[in-house]
Order: C-alpha cells, then sequence, then structure tokens
C-alpha cells in the first residue's frame, strides 16, 4: 500500500480546521460563562457545590484523565513503538485501582477541598499545608506543561506551522484560553466542560476504530499484518523490545515507569479534588467505577488508532510532522475521512487538552488559596470571597508557567512528560497519603521527610536523566548532562519516599494528640462521621448532617442520658 506523505502534502484544509476548531473552543467557552455565573462561595468555586452525582463525576474523572496524553501521546507511541507503546495504557488504566480501592472513599470523608485538608487532620497543620501545596503546584505546573506542548504541537499541524516560533505563539494563546476557562468558570465550569469533552472524545475514539475496524472487515489480525508490513521495523512491532527489553537498563526503565504509572494516577493533585464534587463517600466510589470502566474502553479504541496509524500512515510519516508522534491520530483522522474527519478529531482533542489544563490549574490555585493563604499565612481567618480572589491570582500565575515550559516542551512526546509528572506525584503524595490514613504512628515528620524528600530526589533525578538531556529526544538534546541512566525515577523516588516517611515517623517527635486524633480520622474515614459539619464550618450551604465524630460523642455522653452509642467496629 502507498503511503501518503502527509507531513510534506499539508494536512487538510486550514480553513476547516480553524472553523471546527472555534465552533468547538465557542461552544465550551459559552458552557463555562454559563457555570461560573452560579460560583458565589469558595466551596462552589473550589468543589462546584459538591453537587454533582457519581456517574457525572466519574464521566468528568475520565475526562480529566483522557488527556493528550492517552489520545495523542499513547497512540503515537502505538504507532512508533508498537507493543512497547501499549504498554503506556496498560499502567495508566491499573493505576485507577489504586485510586478506588485506597484513595476515592477516605480522601472524600477526610477532606474538604484539598490534599492537605487530608494530611493536616492529624498533624501540624502549617508545615504540612505548605508542604502539600509545593508538591501541589509543582506536579500541576509538570503536567500542564505537557499537555500545553501537546496542545502545541496538534495546533501546528492543523495550521502547517513547522517553525517553534510559530507553535510557541500557538501555545500562549492555548494558555490564555485556559486561564479564561479557571478564572471564569471554576471548578462548576470546569466540570461541565470536562464532561462535554469526555462524551466527545469516547464517541470520536469508538468512530475511528469502527472505522478502521470496518475497513479490515473487522479483522484485528489483518491490521496487524498491515501495520508490520508498513513499519520499518517489520514483525519485531508486533512484540516487545523496539523500546523497552532490548538492555537491562532499559528493563529497569521500563519496571519505573510502570511503578509511576500504576501509583500516579492516585496521587495527581487535579484527580484527588475531583472526588470533593460528590456529596458522599458512596458518590465518590461510583465516580471512580464509572471512571474505570470508561477509561479502560477507550484505551482499547486508541491501540486500535495506534496500530491503524502504523498501517495507514506509517511511523516515518508520523516522526516527521509537526508534533512529531503526537501527530499519529489526526493524521490517521485525514488519511480514513479526510479535512472534516482531521477538523473534527483535531477540535476534540484540543479539547481535551483545554479541559485537563484548566482542572490542573484550579487544583494549583485553590492549593495555594486555601492551604498556604488561608490557612498559613491568615491562619484560617479570611473572608471566602478574598480566598477566592488570591485562588485567581494563582491561577493566572500559574497558567504563565505552564506557558514557559510548554515552549521548552514542543516535539516532546506527552505521554512520557505526563509519565515523569505520574513519578513526581507519587514519590511526593502517595507514601505520605497511605500512611496519613492507614498507619497510627505517622507523624509531622515522617511527613515532611516523605514529601520534601520524594520530591526533591524525583526532580533531581529528571533534571539529570536522558528525558532532559543528552539524547535526539531529550528536551534539551544539545547539551549532554545525564548521569542518571533511567529515563524515569520512580523505581528510586518512589520506595525512597516511601522509607523517608517510615524513618521520619520513627525518629520524630510525636504530635499532640496524636492517638485521639488519629481515632477521629479512622471514624471519619470509615463512615463519614463529622464530615459534613467540618465542611459546613466553611460553606454557607451545608452537606446532608452526618453522624458526630468521636469527640461529639463523648461530650453528648456527659450531658444526656441517652448517649448515642458507638459505631461497633471502632468499639
Amino acid at each position: 500500500m502507498v503511503i501518503v506523505n502527509l507531513a510534506q502534502a499539508g494536512v487538510g484544509n486550514p480553513t476547516v480546521n480553524i472553523t471546527v476548531f472555534g465552533a468547538f473552543v465557542l461552544l465550551t467557552l459559552v458552557v463555562v460563562f454559563r457555570a461560573g455565573r452560579s460560583n458565589r462561595t469558595a466551596s462552589d468555586y473550589y468543589t462546584g457545590g459538591r453537587g454533582f452525582s457519581g456517574s457525572q463525576n466519574g464521566v468528568a474523572l475520565a475526562g480529566d484523565y483522557l488527556s493528550a496524553a492517552a489520545f495523542l501521546g499513547i497512540a503515537g507511541a502505538v504507532a512508533v513503538f508498537g507493543y512497547d507503546g501499549l504498554l503506556y495504557a496498560v499502567g495508566s488504566f491499573v493505576g485507577w485501582l489504586v485510586a478506588l480501592l485506597l484513595i476515592a472513599e477516605w480522601l472524600r470523608n477526610t477532606g474538604r477541598y484539598t490534599m492537605g485538608d487530608v494530611l493536616s487532620f492529624r498533624m501540624r497543620q502549617r508545615p504540612v499545608r505548605a508542604a502539600a501545596a509545593t508538591s501541589t503546584l509543582l506536579v500541576s505546573v509538570l503536567y500542564l506543561i505537557a499537555q500545553i506542548a501537546g496542545a502545541g504541537g496538534l495546533v501546528a499541524l492543523l495550521l502547517g506551522i513547522t517553525s517553534k516560533s510559530g507553535q510557541a505563539v500557538v501555545i500562549m494563546l492555548v494558555g490564555g484560553l485556559m486561564i479564561i476557562y479557571v478564572l471564569v468558570g471554576g471548578m462548576k465550569g470546569t466540570t461541565w466542560v470536562q464532561i462535554l469533552k469526555a462524551n466527545a472524545l469516547i464517541v470520536t475514539g469508538l468512530v475511528l476504530a469502527a472505522w478502521v475496524m470496518g475497513r479490515y472487515g473487522f479483522n484485528f489480525s489483518a491490521l496487524l499484518g498491515q501495520a508490520a508490513e508498513t513499519s520499518p521495523q517489520g514483525d519485531k512491532v508486533l512484540g516487545p523490545g523496539l523500546q523497552y527489553g532490548r538492555t537491562e537498563l532499559s528493563k529497569i526503565d521500563f519496571i519505573s515507569l510502570s511503578l509511576a504509572a500504576i501509583l500516579g494516577p492516585a496521587s495527581l493533585p487535579h484527580i484527588l479534588m475531583r472526588f470533593y464534587t460528590v456529596p458522599d463517600a458512596k458518590q465518590a466510589r461510583q465516580s471512580v467505577v464509572w471512571a474505570i470502566w470508561l477509561i479502560g474502553g477507550f484505551f482499547l479504541t486508541v491501540l486500535i488508532i495506534g496500530t491503524a496509524a502504523t498501517a495507514l500512515v506509517g511511523p516515518e510519516t508520523i516522526m516527521s510532522s509537526p508534533g512529531a508522534s503526537n501527530s499519529a491520530a489526526p493524521l490517521l483522522a485525514y488519511r480514513l475521512g479526510g479535512e472534516l474527519l482531521l477538523g473534527i478529531v483535531a477540535a476534540v482533542a484540543f479539547a481535551t487538552i483545554l479541559a485537563v489544563v484548566a482542572g490542573l490549574t484550579i487544583t494549583a490555585s485553590a492549593s495555594f488559596a486555601h492551604d498556604v493563604y488561608a490557612n498559613i499565612l491568615k491562619r484560617g481567618n479570611v473572608e471566602p470571597g478574598r480566598e477566592v480572589r488570591v485562588a485567581r491570582i494563582t491561577a493566572l500565575v500559574v497558567g504563565l508557567l505552564g506557558v514557559l515550559g510548554g515552549v521548552v516542551a514542543i516535539g516532546q512526546n506527552v505521554a512520557v512528560l505526563v509519565a515523569l509528572a505520574f513519578a513526581v506525584g507519587a514519590s511526593a503524595n502517595m507514601p505520605s497519603l497511605v500512611y496519613s490514613l492507614f498507619w497510627k504512628r505517622f507523624n509531622t515528620t515522617g511527613a515532611l521527610w516523605s514529601m520534601y524528600g520524594g520530591m526533591s530526589v524525583a526532580v533531581v533525578l529528571v533534571i539529570f536523566s536522558p528525558a532532559v538531556s543528552g539524547a535526539k529526544t531529550s528536551m534539551l538534546p544539545s547539551v549532554d548532562f545525564a548521569i542518571f541512566p533511567l529515563a524515569n525515577p520512580g523505581i528510586v523516588s518512589i520506595p525512597l519516599s516511601f522509607l523517608l516517611g517510615a524513618l521520619g515517623s520513627y525518629y520524630g517527635r510525636r504530635d499532640s494528640g496524636d492517638a485521639r486524633r488519629y481515632a477521629e480520622m479512622e471514624v471519619r474515614a470509615l463512615t463519614g462521621a463529622g464530615a459534613a459539619r467540618a465542611r459546613s464550618e466553611a460553606d454557607p450551604r451545608p452537606d446532608q448532617p452526618q453522624a458526630p465524630t468521636p469527640s461529639q460523642f463523648a461530650s453528648r455522653s456527659q450531658s444526656s442520658p441517652r448517649p448515642p452509642s458507638r459505631p461497633q467496629s471502632m468499639a
């Protein structure tokens, strides 16, 4: 089969591309402005008033997670590396089981707005909130860089922009739209955009996959055979080893990547914050179940899309296009349906990026405003309106940082960049969350050692890894200071973060009232008792009444002749 060199011939009609693209952006802006009109409290801005059902939040979670890495990055990795590219999807999907079993319900019961609420519940507030805010800002900016870089490559492909300066201008426009979403819509507007975008993305993936399978008589083996014929690697594209497994070092690198992919999703701040948009823990569980089904189904379509891009477009054409491997899905759409289908796929992919970066930005701004400004600098004495204004200013700053990082990362595979963000997030957040929820001895020292230590080690190893310098695919290919041999630091930084948390807890001084606070946190995490009361202290519109906290059990037993009984499981 003759492979059309789409990169040289030009991809589609820019007028059609811009028209479809503009229509989708206009639709999302209308949704954001309509939703933003009802933002009146801090709860509205941070959590959408906790008014979303489990199914709605599950679709939004899928939308948050099915980012440029899932659609553009993994499809490109499958198209170029075949079997090894699929491993990105497998690890990312397994990570959602960790979120379901370890995080979702517990987090919803113990927190209010941010991860810092959970970690500071039984520890010293100011140092732990500062560490949580630092981690949230760092991980959010890293993830933002990946998404915005993907947006730059996508729009550059649509408009035929090949220069880095032109792509940089595109990235700045993407950043401007993202900031508008956050400043106007808050979490409510962002969630509805996520729901809209998730439905559009899943339908688009199904249409592309069905179209491709129809061309091959719904015979996946025939598709694989054509991919092997087209790929310069031949049959090797169908087996492991093109990217990982060729050397002992690459095998270790794959283990490191898998560890980050499995623990990363449950450690990402924008994923954790979404559990607060539902009214109770039951809805939080349902959110993750919905997300698992939607994400798993979509990854199956991405496997077909990536394989079809190998068969119908060719890896060499993909890598020579603006955006490199991130262009696989748009190029396939153009090969199948011409200009109109390309415009639709590109618009959906761009909306995907906009929605994800908006969620990241609002999470970072909420963490700074709520944890640092309201609870550290103002010690809890701040008006909600003032706190929201600080959050909006922070969103502007975070957006600018993401834009600058995206300019540096132009041309990088967004799936690889996201894997790095996963590693940093899992190193900084996962050990502290697990220890805080399940280990009685865990204390403030352990939390600080784990978060700052894991975060610092992960960042340093990333800086001195082949992902940044020393290789043709590095962010800075012209220099070489890569002294750490692995592209992903997870295999070192994540276990080290767990170890530092344990050592800090054993050698650090115990927090005052630790046993009582842990007991109260355990009851709240298991039953939701007292969670609504804590949230109602900050929200003008409290949730439904819940059971009292352990301390309230004790106080009522002294004044009431018929005290409420203690939960049997915690007796």
